[in-house]
């Protein structure tokens, strides 16, 4: 760095006078000012010089000018990596700064470069770890949601499966443990290892099911998870076993209907609906070729931002699509089942955006539950075997959105009707089905 007898003086005091006034700074007259004095004590002031840039990165001011905001993030990078790394912090705040570097490269499409990123995060955390004679590997996480945005599943389905026996012996009061397994089952399944999935996914039911007989969790969790293992099991042909779970799931259906949740919560169960329905609605997607795709099975939340903004973007087009194909299916009804594959994805799609973005995501997703429910009824008058799966589909989807908008009565009679409609009015785990 440079000597301060190299720096103007008169930049000195007036970065010095800057910290010290008692009047509110703003963010750049903060960085401006550590800029300055990092040169002249750099053990002092890189560090706090690393962090102001971060928080300058937020300013709404670079809303639309994602090269200037990454440039503060690199700058700050250079910063943290500069730090001695005999100083305590210094791990910590170049994780930080990686951290919110690798998205801002993701917003501007250097996807390689970011994954590098986590990458190097990764490796603090393993390093971080070590001196600590043990613990939880930060960035494990972080580094599977990038893999899985590359479509590189198996490989983040082994950085999981890491971070998952890690956090296993704490279980639920890891507090993220249930988040853990549902991101780890939704990669196992799209890496094409369905048996170690739905073995995770037996460990998540058993797991809801205790935290609700405990009142530690909600019903409408492990209600979710239930549905969601029924599909699965669907998925691996053994339909006797999905249909007893679904007997168990109307039953807790029924208890939802009669008396509701037993407790209060605060809400986070609509976020578990909406990652588990988009874990259900995977199969209807059609991935492109070379581009990044949304984690599944991950929350919005922790979504690269080009990766969020391209899946959510897609809705308009999406709508235009389904409007399209639906005048084609009025005349072609063997259209019919390629209309009722698209909807549902648009359906999930703008799901998950309105149960992201607002509370009042009932009311925006509405009408497109009721819009799958009236297609697959079409498809199943024109073609009984492929209408009746899409139809249970349909009516699983909406009732499970019904669940979230705590319209138990409703989520009630229209999962009543899969059942009737797979024939599964039964409590003999191994009866047949029409699936069979």
């Amino acid at each position: 760095m440079t000597k301060s007898s190299e720096v103007d003086q008169d930049d000195i005091v007036r970065a010095r006078n800057v910290l010290l006034a008692s009047g509110r700074r703003t963010p750049r007259e903060e960085v401006d000012a550590y800029r300055v004095l990092a040169r002249v004590s750099p053990a002092a002031y890189l560090p706090p010089l690393a962090r102001a840039l971060q928080r300058l990165s937020f300013d709404r001011s670079y809303d639309d000018l994602s090269e200037a905001r990454l440039a503060l993030c690199e700058e700050a990078v250079v910063a943290a990596r500069a730090v001695d790394p005999a100083e305590p912090s210094r791990a910590d705040l170049l994780y930080e700064a990686l951290d919110r570097c690798q998205r801002a490269l993701c917003t501007v499409g250097r996807r390689a470069e970011g994954l590098a990123l986590r990458a190097e995060m990764l490796s603090i955390g393993r390093a971080q770890a070590k001196s600590s004679g043990g613990g939880m590997v930060k960035g494990l996480t972080s580094w599977a949601t990038g893999l899985s945005e590359e479509g590189r599943y198996a490989e983040a389905a082994d950085a999981l499966a890491e971070s998952v026996a890690q956090e296993r012996p704490d279980g639920p009061r890891s507090g993220g443990f249930a988040w853990l397994l549902l991101q780890w089952i939704a990669v196992l399944d799209t890496a094409g290892r369905p048996a170690e999935a739905l073995t995770a996914m037996e460990e998540l039911v058993g797991m809801e099911a205790t935290e609700a007989a405990n009142d530690r969790g909600p019903l409408a969790c492990h209600l979710y998870a239930l549905i969601r293992y029924a599909q699965m099991l669907d998925g691996a042909v053994r339909h006797g076993e999905a249909a007893a779970v679904r007997q168990e799931a109307l039953a807790v259906l029924t208890e939802l209907a009669a008396h509701g949740e037993r407790r209060s919560w605060s809400g986070y169960q609509t976020s578990v609906w909406a990652v588990l329905l988009f874990m259900s609605g995977a199969d209807s997607e059609r991935p492109v070729p070379g581009e990044p795709r949304p984690p599944v099975g991950t929350e919005p939340l922790h979504w690269s931002p080009d990766v969020k903004e391209q899946y959510f973007r897609s809705r308009e087009v999406l709508r235009d699509e389904v409007d399209a194909l639906a005048l084609r299916a009025a005349e072609r009804p063997d259209r019919l089942a390629e209309l009722v594959r698209l909807q549902r994805v648009l359906a999930v799609r703008s799901a998950v955006y309105w149960e992201f973005r607002t509370h009042l995501f009932a009311e925006r997703a509405r009408g497109l539950f009721d819009e799958g429910v009236g297609l697959a009824r079409r498809l199943h008058q024109y073609d009984a075997p492929v209408g009746r799966r899409a139809l249970a589909t349909a009516l699983t989807d909406r009732a499970t959105f019904y669940v979230a908008a705590k319209e138990f009565d409703a989520a009630s009679e229209d999962f009543r009707q899969v059942s009737e409609l797979l024939g599964e009015q039964t409590d003999e785990p191994g009866a047949p089905t029409a699936w069979a």
